[in-house]
């Protein structure tokens, strides 16, 4: 009976304990939240103290959110007991039939895309991960010939220790620098998906990306681009691979020239299982997409609402942007990554949007960007999500779309972009 620590008692450290438990082993859970309420009969360290003395332990599991060297910074030299919910689920995971999708936006579309092409082609296969559900949720369920996804995050990767059978790596622009050191640490916990694979896996890239390809190329095994042959890519208004017409990209539900790429990216990993062309167009043609990403809510006198809250950089809300041709009121604006707006600025210039509502911490620096490209039709949205909402009906006109994407993170005003969007959405459908 080994003595475990979980450190972060969030879903993932909740399935963390069930699994480690069920194996018979002494398990503490250390959170800092000092209020954080744990199972009857388990131990816990919690509060300011939450890492103390986790040199007793034999296995301590950090929770995707708890960066290593937070944990080695009062603990040092306990490396070789750092281990996560992917890392033992790859160690004890009953089938290599394990694909790994990351980058840094487009993973959980993209993972999504690809579990039900591979289901609509026959195939037995369970998704989790950065998705929302941990590999152990299912794990007792997998046969040899389970097929498993996993989106995964340079949080989740950035102390991997080996690598699924194959590997994806999407469009990948700078992100969470408020919890990596720098883009180089960050895009090397994403190439850690890569390093450890065999001569025989595969390791797929965005193919118009450099640093995607950089991060692919840590791989030994069979490297595949897609947006360009060998993989899937768009020619003629068509998604093709190996000479074969899958379906034309007007075909797509979702919306935006991005998920063009994504679309391409999940034809190219379940083309490297199976060629199955009527289950990769069926999934295509009916998938309408995530909660949260370019997300249909209503419309209303003629006006159409969007949540699009799951983007969180600049990048993102540029391509939900020009995801639309008709006259726009965008909300833009939250908590600060330390990005700059200015690619952000031109987009709205370029782009039809008549009235932009800025919201949160970032709003003077949204808003100078906008002055800067001499767009001056800005409003302030106010501190909740219905005067925010309100503001951008009340410059709204028939034939509008209202979009909230905010090229920011939530924190401040929300607590998540799901709570962002939820309460978007619901703000939106009270509107009279």
């Amino acid at each position: 009976m080994a003595r475990v620590a979980i450190i972060g008692f969030g879903l993932e450290g909740q399935s963390a304990l069930a699994y480690w438990q069920q194996n018979g082993h002494d398990v503490t859970v250390c959170d800092a939240d000092a209020g954080k309420q744990v199972p009857i009969g388990v131990h816990a360290q919690l509060g300011e103290h939450y890492l103390h003395n986790l040199g007793r332990f034999d296995i301590i599991v950090r929770s995707a959110g708890i960066m290593p060297r937070t944990i080695l910074s009062q603990n040092p030299g306990l490396e070789g007991k750092i281990t996560t919910v992917i890392n033992e689920f790859l160690r004890v995971c009953p089938t290599k039939n394990v694909i790994g999708i990351t980058g840094t936006k487009g993973k959980g579309t993209t993972s999504t895309l690809t579990m039900l092409m591979l289901q609509a082609a026959g195939k037995e296969v369970f998704l989790g991960g950065n998705i929302g559900v941990s590999p152990f949720d299912f794990l007792a369920q997998l046969t040899p010939d389970s097929w498993v996804v996993l989106e995964l995050s340079s949080f989740q990767l950035i102390d991997l220790n080996s690598s699924p059978h194959i590997a994806a790596c999407l469009m990948v622009v700078p992100e969470h620098l408020n919890w990596h050191a720098d883009i180089d640490e960050y895009t090397g916990a994403k190439a850690n998906l890569f390093r450890s694979q065999a001569a025989d896996d595969i390791a797929i890239y965005y193919a118009n990306s450099p640093v995607s390809h950089g991060i692919a190329s840590h791989s030994p095994g069979k490297k595949i681009s897609f947006y360009a042959p060998p993989g899937a890519f768009v020619q003629n208004s068509a998604i093709v691979i190996d000479n074969k017409e899958i379906c034309k990209v007007d075909e797509l539900k979702l919306l935006g020239a991005h998920n063009w790429q994504n679309a391409c990216a999940a034809a190219t990993i379940t083309w490297q299982v199976t060629q199955a062309i009527d289950a990769i167009k069926h999934v295509l043609t009916t998938f309408t997409g995530l909660p949260h990403r370019l997300e249909f809510v209503r419309e209303l006198d003629g006006v159409q609402y969007y949540d699009d809250s799951f983007g969180t950089t600049p990048e993102t809300a540029i391509v939900a942007i020009e995801a639309f041709s008709q006259p726009k009121v965008v909300i833009l604006g939250g908590s600060s990554k330390g990005a700059s707006f200015d690619a952000l600025a031109k987009t709205v210039i370029a782009n039809n949007v008549h009235t932009a509502v800025v919201i949160g911490e970032t709003a003077p620096a949204i808003s100078a960007a906008l002055q800067a490209e001499h767009f001056t039709n800005i409003v302030a949205g106010g501190q909740t999500m219905p005067e925010i909402v309100n503001a951008a009906h009340q410059h709204a006109q028939d034939g509008d779309i209202v979009l909230l994407s905010t090229g920011c993170a939530s924190f401040g005003l929300f607590s998540d972009y799901k709570d962002r969007g939820n309460q978007f959405k619901q703000a939106v459908l009270d509107l009279q």
